[in-house]
């Protein structure tokens, strides 16, 4: 046994890295089995996943799992959940479902439908617009245009207002300063002069 060998061994089972050592096999026993570029185990690295196929990114099956919810509560569709969360064990297996129900033949709306039919209008990123859904699409629409309409009326009255107003007017009304006689304008220089002192 070489010495680097020994070295190897000693490191892989000093750090108690045994788990490793199915990865720590030279590149060139893998390349002789046709898996160059991949991974030797990755059972050793965790959950082992099938790899993709090229018709499992189609347009056409985006955009069926781009209107699909995914059920592990994060709130995206299961395109974007099983692309981004690799921690999601939902998304992978509603993908299969999908890719199953594609290979039966089903149109884009026939698997929407199906997945309807199995889990409910939860399984839909946004609800058919008809029936009760359809105030979630018009309330909003209707309010906000209500309160642009009471912001418009509101800033109109205001410049009614202020067109209404004499120019050089604040908008504050100013009483006029009152008088005094001459008797109690005698009597204050008096009581001044005896401050002042």
């Amino acid at each position: 046994m070489s010495e680097s060998m020994r070295r190897r061994d000693f490191l892989l089972r000093g750090l108690g890295a045994a788990a490793l050592l199915p990865l720590a096999q030279p590149q060139d026993s893998l390349a002789g089995r046709g898996a160059t570029g991949t991974l030797g185990n990755p059972g050793a690295l965790g959950r082992p996943r099938a790899p993709t196929g090229k018709h499992e990114n189609d347009l056409e099956l985006q955009a069926i799992e781009k209107r699909l919810a995914c059920n592990c509560g994060c709130t995206l569709d299961v395109f974007t959940c099983r692309t981004t969360d690799f921690s999601c064990t939902y998304s992978p297996a509603l993908h299969r479902e999908v890719l199953a129900l594609r290979a039966e033949g089903k149109s884009a709306q026939g698997v929407l439908d199906a997945f309807v039919a199995k889990y409910g209008e939860k399984a839909l990123m946004a609800p058919k617009p008809q029936g009760f859904n359809l105030a979630g699409y018009l309330v909003p629409g209707v309010l906000i245009t209500a309160a642009g309409g009471a912001l418009v009326a509101l800033v109109t009255r205001r410049r009614a207002v202020a067109a209404a107003r004499p120019a050089g007017s604040v908008g504050v009304q100013v009483s006029p300063s009152p008088t005094a006689s001459d008797d109690e304008m005698e009597r204050l220089k008096r009581e001044l002069a005896e401050v002042e002192d």
